[in-house]
């Protein structure tokens, strides 16, 4: 969870469903995309703004998300900050409650829910966050951990291990 967010289903240690699809528009809310969406939505908002199919689909992908939620930020360390702002609260609220439904959803193909594992900017550092959507999943009494994310070092193990020919 960062400015860009997934969930992934981890089933034997292998996933077995993510939140992303064909493109990172769908799935969960993010720091400016708005995540899954009615499809239909977007001829409604090109006929109601005046604008192409094209300038919509900008719009979801650069200006929607939390950033579009609060009209204020993408950048959730803010939103947090701004208790008193209605649309900051209920940008932080609609990502936790959407991130949590994300997660129970993946109940079914998992048949129970071990563990929450969070990663990233915002999985990481925002304890609000991270109490808000445990709250939400609370009757499945899963283990909570937080690891630190370090992609760098993973893409360099990977990129060493193919220069060695060991992928």
């Amino acid at each position: 969870l960062g400015n860009g967010c997934s969930v992934c289903a981890v089933k034997g240690g292998k996933s077995v469903d993510t939140s992303m699809g064909l493109t990172p528009l769908e799935g969960l809310v993010m720091g400016q995309r708005s995540g899954d969406l009615d499809p239909s939505l977007i001829s409604f908002l090109a006929e109601k703004l005046q604008v192409s199919a094209e300038e919509v689909t900008l719009i979801l992908n650069k200006k929607s998300g939390l950033l579009g939620l609060s009209g204020l930020s993408e950048d959730m360390r803010l939103l947090l900050g701004e208790k008193e702002n209605t649309r900051a609260q209920m940008a932080i609220e609609i990502f936790c409650y959407r991130l949590a439904k994300y997660i129970a959803s993946y109940i079914v193909p998992l048949g129970r829910l071990d563990a929450l594992i969070f990663t990233g900017g915002i999985g990481e550092n925002a304890e609000p966050i991270r109490q808000k959507v445990v709250a939400y999943l609370a009757p499945f009494n899963p283990k909570v951990l937080v690891i630190p994310t370090n992609e760098e070092l993973v893409i360099a193990k990977d990129a060493a291990s193919i220069v060695r020919g060991k992928r």
